[in-house]
């Protein structure tokens, strides 16, 4: 059995199923290249059959990565087995990753069938993909709730037919980690050939064990980890990427280790952030900016006196680094791209002379930029292509008077100016834009987070949408609240006006 663990990530598939976190294909191809520099062994890159934009997601993803394996998910169908190796058809390394449920909460209300139906059905699309690609990844969805006799008889079938991938989910997160390794530990001990393929997990975190059964899983004898960047995925999320390679770091006794290059976890994490527009909690365990922040005295004594008093990992093996370059108002644009290149980010020379001109300005009024800065600077141009853009906004507000915003807007190239009041300025600059797009439309959740501390610090906004039952999610990022408040609002409405 091999020591070495296979990260298999999932992120543009499951972790991009959250609401609100869609990418687009050129977003989805960023992602996958930081992918593949920070180490990841597969990328699950789609549902090629679930619509056009994932297909050809998988198509572009084929042609921009080299060496990763392209993983393709489908259902026990035969459609989407045929549409999933025409999206892999360019990928230097292709899989195909088909299966079916098997608890008895799938088989008879999910599916209405029995178990021999199952096992039939399970076989049939593993030799169905086998005739497309020679790795094929098989699916036993919620094995987490099915019973180890039964599976054990499905993943036997499967291996028989071919399968050189074994995939055993927890799809519900119910398990506990005794649990969920004893059902590794039984399938290798009760599945003839299993030494011959590679067990893989995908653990969900609904009871917050997600890593724990991972972890659980793997010293039991899986070799594939199913993983997200930051946790993210359906529900409560998925395993974490940075938490599993870092266990096995920091535990060199299991003698199990990742391709990983860990200086880049951080800077992944950022870009898959900003790029999905959703927060990492500050408490999250390797990539929070409280990960290795100490507020306690007594922990900065221990800490300055030996940092691994309190520090079990040491920030630069993840790629906090303490002695990083500074940027302000004085750096050139060397520093910015060298900067950006840390954080997984590459510009073309255009796009680069655009974010240092804003960079320049944004220093004026912060005098020190930090890198959610940097990565709010390098999202902007992702904006830039939208059809509504703010050109002003004008906000008279205090107490005592009546808020009343002025707001222009470009339209596909077209000018347009309205006038609001509203309750307060935030309000007031909505109902301005709401003048000009006369749409019906509701904002339902409105978050500003703050970066750091500070009162020139950049917010970010995050806004909810409703239009026609709809929702859509909004985000921007800047010093100016009002302005980023209104620019999320319409990053929002570009998704749902064409």
């Amino acid at each position: 059995m091999s020591d070495r663990l296979f990260i298999f990530d999932t992120t543009l598939r499951d972790g991009e199923q959250v609401p609100g976190c869609q990418l687009n294909t050129v977003e989805k191809i960023e992602v996958a290249k930081a992918l593949e520099e920070l180490g990841v062994d597969v990328i699950e890159a789609g549902f090629p059959v679930s619509s056009p934009g994932d297909f050809n997601s998988v198509v572009e993803i084929s042609k921009a990565v080299t060496w990763p394996t392209i993983c393709a998910l489908t259902r026990a169908v035969e459609k989407d087995i045929i549409v999933a190796a025409e999206a892999l058809q360019y990928a230097k390394h292709k899989r195909i990753h088909t299966g079916i449920g098997t608890s008895d909460y799938h088989i008879r209300y999910k599916f209405n069938s029995t178990r021999e139906e199952i096992l039939e059905r399970a076989v049939a699309c593993v030799k169905c993909a086998k005739k497309y690609v020679e790795d094929v990844q098989f699916y036993a969805e919620d094995a987490g709730r099915t019973d180890n006799e039964y599976l054990a008889r499905v993943i036997q079938a499967v291996v028989n037919a071919g399968a050189t991938v074994v995939n055993i989910p927890d799809t519900t997160g119910y398990c506990l980690p005794s649990e969920f390794g004893a059902k590794i530990k039984y399938l290798m001990e009760h599945v003839d050939g299993i030494h011959k393929v590679t067990i893989a997990t995908h653990c969900h975190n609904d009871l917050g064990m997600a890593t724990a059964n991972t972890m659980s899983g793997v010293i039991n004898g899986a070799r594939q980890a199913e993983v997200t960047i930051n946790g993210i995925g359906e529900r409560a999320g998925n395993t974490s990427l940075e938490e599993i390679v870092m266990i096995c770091r920091s535990h060199k006794d299991l003698g199990i280790d990742t391709n990983i290059n860990s200086t880049k976890l951080c800077g992944v994490s950022r870009l898959v952030s900003n790029l999905m527009n959703m927060p990492v909690q500050p408490n999250k365990a390797i990539v929070g900016r409280n990960a290795f922040a100490h507020s306690s005295g007594i922990h900065q004594d221990g800490v300055l006196k030996n940092r691994e008093s309190y520090e079990i990992i040491d920030p630069k093996d993840v790629g906090v680094d303490e002695n990083s370059i500074v940027l302000t108002a004085r750096s050139g644009r060397a520093a910015l791209k060298h900067r950006m290149h840390v954080l997984g980010i590459e510009l073309d020379k255009d796009a680069l002379d655009k974010a240092y001109e804003a960079f320049l300005k944004l220093a004026d009024r912060k005098k020190e930029i930090n890198d959610d800065d940097v990565l709010m600077l390098a999202g902007q141009h992702h904006r830039a292509n939208h059809r509504i853009k703010l050109q002003y906004l004008q906000v008279t507000s205090g107490v005592g008077l009546q808020s009343v915003a002025s707001v222009g807007l470009d339209i596909a190239g077209e000018k347009f100016e309205a006038c609001a009041s509203g309750n307060g300025p935030v309000d007031a600059a909505i109902s301005a834009i709401k003048v000009i797009i006369r749409r019906t439309m509701q904002v339902k959740e409105f978050l500003i987070q703050a970066i750091n501390k500070g009162s020139n610090d950049i917010g970010k906004v995050h806004i909810t949408v409703e239009h026609e039952g709809q929702q859509y999610y909004g985000f921007s990022a800047n010093t100016d609240i009002i302005a980023a408040s209104a620019e999320a609002f319409i990053d929002a409405i570009n998704k749902f006006v064409r």
